[in-house]
């Protein structure tokens, strides 16, 4: 398939073509357009992704390739499938349901937060050693863990960031719940 710009018209001289306005069975000559194409037209395909790709785009971006690219790697992998009506829709509801999980996820978080912010000090209980010293250390699994037992949530210890505790007293983790929400939690260590 050639594009309009790059198609090169001729008029060549027919020979052998009949005139019907002359009554005798003469020839003459009538010209025929006759069409070559100067290059190959580039072919294109519009597709839409159903994974991320590095320098392409992301789930459901719709994005132009060249068809050799969608033929020999994208097909076969099944990374993306050409753009259609009902594709399109398809991509679009998955895309509305994802972004609604997102925004439940974020809500589930929110709301934990502040279940966490306003339960009092989580108490930790260690050995002392020589005054307010204790015997090892209280870790991001430790404060996981009680955290746990009183909330019934499962958390992460590498959600979990807090200072180095070494003696008795309050301290403040940080519980990292979702990507832009965390919680402030007191940790109190306490003499067993």
């Amino acid at each position: 398939m050639a594009t309009l710009a790059s198609l090169s018209l001729h008029s060549a001289p027919c020979a052998g073509v009949l005139s019907r306005n002359s009554s005798t069975s003469s020839r003459s000559n009538h010209r025929v357009l006759r069409i070559e194409a100067n290059k190959r037209a580039k072919k294109i395909r519009q597709v839409i992704l159903r994974e991320d790709l590095q320098g392409i785009g992301s789930v459901g971006d719709q994005v132009k390739v060249k068809a050799g690219f969608y033929r020999n790697y994208l097909l076969p992998t099944g990374k993306a499938d050409i753009l259609s009506a009902k594709m399109l829709k398809e991509m679009q509801m998955e895309k509305d349901r994802i972004e609604a999980e997102k925004r439940r996820v974020k809500e589930d978080a929110e709301q934990l937060a502040a279940v966490l912010q306003s339960i009092g000090p989580f108490k930790v209980r260690r050995k002392t050693t020589i005054g307010k010293l204790i015997s090892g250390s209280v870790s991001s699994q430790d404060v996981a863990d009680i955290i746990k037992s009183q909330v019934n949530r499962d958390i992460e210890k590498d959600n979990v960031i807090i200072p180095e505790i070494n003696e008795i007293g309050e301290y403040i983790a940080e519980v990292i719940l979702h990507e832009d929400v965390s919680a402030r939690v007191r940790v109190n260590v306490t003499a067993s």
